[in-house]
């Protein structure tokens, strides 16, 4: 009893939910709420902040103003430039951390230095004459001020900070190493840096956390004088996700007990002329940015928007990015900039460090600080409310229930339609409130207890009852045996080896299946035989003698001619005999069966008058057509064969011969190699652009030549075309072979053809000219440059309608980088009106080389 109760399925219920909720808060299951929330965060809309631009440190711009570092006067030279065009605010993510100076700087400023301290007066008085004193203290005087302005030249650190004084309105980043100080910081911010603190504090509804904001542990501020002379600074941190994902951004670091706002919070003050002061936090409720309120989470975390990059600018950004040379040389004017909030960063290769977002794995950090930008001043950002977590456990306790009381009364199929609806329903609210609301609700991780408490009880039912399927299968394979048996004595052989076929293959059945195979051959169904004998051999090849038997079947299987009915039931003509000759059509000897078509099979045989290897494919029409019409069907076959035959054109394959064997008519012809087109019309496998314009023109050619001889194919197609492609010849096959059959219907009641590839008239029943075959070859051409046909539909009746009526899918809906010569020359091939279409052949392949010469003039 106590065994049945722990394998019981509610149970399998029980233990699955409490391990999901025990383990909700794991690495593995929170990814699964970040991959919901990355899928949500891409597929929400908002517009971005029209008030933000990038000024992007490139690849482009390092070529140009020399390897990284940057001298800082560049620097100041672009915070000049910005300035004179009007922005509003300057925020910049390059760090100035340290002094930059210049070797030669170093060594003037010892130079000033000996110089102050011996002054003239302490000379030697080695000249007596006054005027040569004189000159010489004027001498040294010039001198010490060439100097002086030889140090402020180099000084590029002034010169940045008088840049910076001078503009009034760039806000710097600093970083800070995140994490719980566990000490006391080793001295105290610069003033400087100490300015920028936030102050304002509101009053909370209970007390107040230890942190307010992420903790830090330690900071690294701006050099002076470059620091003292910003107008602003923020801190330049984000805070990876354990999959090292940025999805938010902490819009305040707590640096023991100070509160120092980010640099997207104090850029977004200063575009709206505020500054530190006009800052508030709200614990438990987030920021106050004047009269923005900005929700964010317990530890003061926003979650930012990424918007769409909408221009396909392929920056991953949606804000419009220039290259920091091109300001700075004047190709783009700063005026530009004016009224806006400019960012200047490095997205360069190796500059920095790329950060993977929910929009891009490898978005530059100027790029991510834009988006914290414009979600601060358009509100743009992912709530997570009070109430989402008992949301969560609202669910997992519903897909627990679910598990525990429904699923074991269920029955599998059923279960799991219910299950897909409540997955589909979990993971569509957590998706549909983060596209429409802006609101994380986590609900992958319920919906993934209920894929895994299905699979798991699933499987438990599964190999619960195995064992009982194990006795029902031995149980079904010996009555199939017995039906099998019973079948075989009363001379069904086709139905006793399907029953044998579902009895497993083991010693007990090699003895069954010998005599099977024997009455196969009895019969003279070598075909059959073999495949017995296959099958027996996966099992044990060396059984008896059937390693023999199988290379006799086969030797005589190839000797099998396929006919309409003429050599017994299944149509099988075979002559006896170990030492068999090959049997003949004809005066041919047919050596083996290469392939099928619709209407018959294609033998490979040879001419035994001049040993010449030939093409010979057969047609049933006795099999296709009835009595009453086969004679005029047949003398139809011979006169368009005689027809076909006179052409003689190096991309028509040759026909030497017709004729009549038994029930089979058969027609004689070149043997080519290689294969038909099909394999090089399906997507990801087409020929290369230039040659299937050489392919097809070349059809087109052997086509007006056949249309001037009044021999219409009527089923132009790519498996109608052969093409070698090691010597890259091609010839067109089957020429009026459709004009015997078009008008004849299969036992199922098609009309026997291709429909994809016909000319409207053609469908219509219409009297069919050369231009008919002109439109098969423009669906030929369309399909080798796209891989997919210019018509669908999913009925015979709904194709035939668009052929007739509708225009086809343009060319360039489907690869806009094919060239428009391309697509003009298969609009006007495939034009419902003939008389619209190309004129002939000629004038279509002329069109077609035309396009392949412009395309290799590139």
């Amino acid at each position: 009893m106590k065994a049945g109760f722990l394998k019981s399925d509610w149970f399998v219920g029980v233990v699955v939910s409490l391990v999901f909720v025990a383990a909700s808060g794991t690495a593995l299951l929170q990814s699964l709420e970040r991959s919901l929330y990355d899928w949500g965060v891409t597929g929400a809309d908002a517009e971005p902040s029209d008030r933000i631009a990038v000024i992007a440190i490139d690849d482009e711009s390092i070529a140009n103003l020399g390897r990284w570092p940057w001298s800082r006067d560049l620097h100041g030279r672009m915070i000049g430039k910005l300035a004179e065009g009007g922005a509003d605010a300057i925020g910049y993510t390059v760090f100035f951390l340290e002094p930059q100076i210049d070797p030669g700087l170093t060594r003037i400023r010892e130079l000033l230095e000996y110089y102050d301290q011996r002054s003239i007066g302490q000379l030697p008085a080695i000249i007596e004459d006054p005027d040569v004193s004189q000159q010489a203290r004027e001498r040294l005087d010039g001198l010490h001020e060439r100097l002086a302005s030889a140090a402020t030249d180099l000084d590029t650190d002034q010169k940045l900070a008088q840049a910076m004084e001078a503009a009034d309105n760039v806000v710097l980043g600093m970083p800070f190493r995140l994490g719980s100080p566990v000490g006391k910081p080793d001295n105290p911010l610069p003033e400087y840096v100490r300015a920028n603190t936030i102050t304002n504090v509101a009053a909370a509804a209970g007390p107040l956390p230890r942190y307010l904001g992420l903790p830090a542990q330690r900071a690294l501020s701006p050099i002076e004088p470059v620091g003292p002379a910003a107008d602003a600074i923020g801190h330049l941190n984000f805070n990876p996700d354990i999959d090292g994902g940025v999805r938010s951004q902490p819009l305040v670091i707590d640096y023991f007990d100070d509160y120092y706002p980010s640099l997207s919070l104090m850029v977004a003050a200063r575009g709206l002329n505020l500054n530190a002061e006009d800052i508030t936090i709200r614990p438990g409720r987030g920021v106050q940015l004047g009269g923005l309120d900005i929700a964010t989470d317990s530890a003061l975390q926003m979650n930012m928007f990424f918007y769409d990059d909408e221009e396909g600018a392929g920056t991953q950004s949606a804000f419009p990015v220039d290259s920091f040379y091109d300001v700075l040389s004047g190709r783009i004017p700063a005026e530009k900039y004016e009224n806006r909030i400019v960012l200047v960063g490095a997205t360069a290769t190796g500059v920095g460090d790329a950060q993977v977002t929910p929009i891009s794995a490898t978005t530059a950090p100027v790029i991510t600080l834009a988006h914290a930008v414009s979600s601060i001043l358009e509100q743009d950002f992912f709530l997570r409310p009070d109430w989402a977590h008992w949301a969560r456990m609202g669910a997992f306790a519903l897909i627990a229930l679910y598990l525990i009381v429904l699923v074991p009364r269920l029955r599998g199929g059923t279960a799991a339609v219910i299950g897909i609806i409540l997955v589909g329903g979990a993971a569509g609210t957590g998706y549909g409130l983060l596209v429409t609301q802006q609101m994380w609700i986590p609900l992958a991780t319920p919906a993934a207890l209920l894929v895994v408490g299905y699979t798991l009880m699933m499987t438990k039912r599964f190999l619960a009852t195995e064992r009982g399927k194990l006795r029902s299968d031995a149980e079904s394979a010996e009555s199939n045996r017995m039906l099998g048996l019973s079948f075989q004595s009363q001379g069904q052989l086709d139905t006793a080896f399907e029953k044998y076929r579902k009895c497993p293959l083991d010693d007990s059945m090699m003895e069954v299946l010998y005599n099977l195979a024997l009455d196969y051959e009895r019969k003279r169904q070598f075909n059959k035989a073999s495949n017995v004998y296959d099958y027996m051999a996966k099992h044990d090849g060396d059984f008896r003698d059937i390693a023999t038997r199988r290379k006799r079947a086969k030797k005589m299987e190839e000797t099998v001619v396929l006919g309409g009915g003429g050599g017994g039931g299944d149509g099988t003509m075979v002559l006896g005999g170990d030492d068999i000759e090959n049997p003949k059509l004809g005066r041919y000897d047919v050596e083996k069966e290469i392939g099928k078509g619709a209407m018959g099979t294609v033998y490979q045989g040879r001419d035994p008058k001049i040993n010449r290897v030939v093409a010979i494919k057969t047609l049933a029409l006795s099999q296709e057509f009835e009595a009453d019409e086969l004679e005029d069907v047949k003398e139809r076959f011979f006169r368009e064969a005689e027809t076909a035959g006179r052409l003689n054109h190096p991309n028509i394959v040759t026909i030497y011969d017709a004729g009549e064997e038994h029930d089979l008519a058969y027609i004689s012809m070149e043997y080519l190699k290689g294969k038909d087109l099909t394999p090089w019309i399906k997507a990801g496998n087409l020929l290369p652009l230039r040659r299937v314009l050489e392919m097809v023109a070349d059809c087109a050619e052997a086509l007006a030549y056949a249309h001037d001889h009044n021999v219409v194919h009527r089923d132009v197609k790519p498996g109608n075309i052969m093409y070698d492609p090691d010597s890259q010849t091609l010839k067109i096959t089957d020429f009026g072979i459709a004009r015997i059959t078009d008008s004849s219907r299969t036992k199922t009641g098609m009309v026997l053809g291709t429909p994809s590839y016909m000319s409207p008239e053609q469908l219509a029943g219409n009297k069919v000219d050369g231009r008919s075959d002109l439109f098969s070859l423009g669906v030929m051409l369309y399909q080798m440059v796209t891989g997919k046909l210019p018509f669908t539909a999913d009925s015979m009746a709904t194709l035939m309608y668009r052929i007739a009526n509708e225009p086809h899918t343009p060319i360039h809906d489907i690869d806009d980088q094919l060239p428009d010569c391309v697509g003009e020359i298969v609009d006007r091939a495939m034009e419902k009106d003939p008389d619209t279409r190309y004129a002939d052949g000629r004038s279509m392949a002329a069109e077609l080389r035309a396009c392949a010469e412009r395309i290799d003039k590139g």
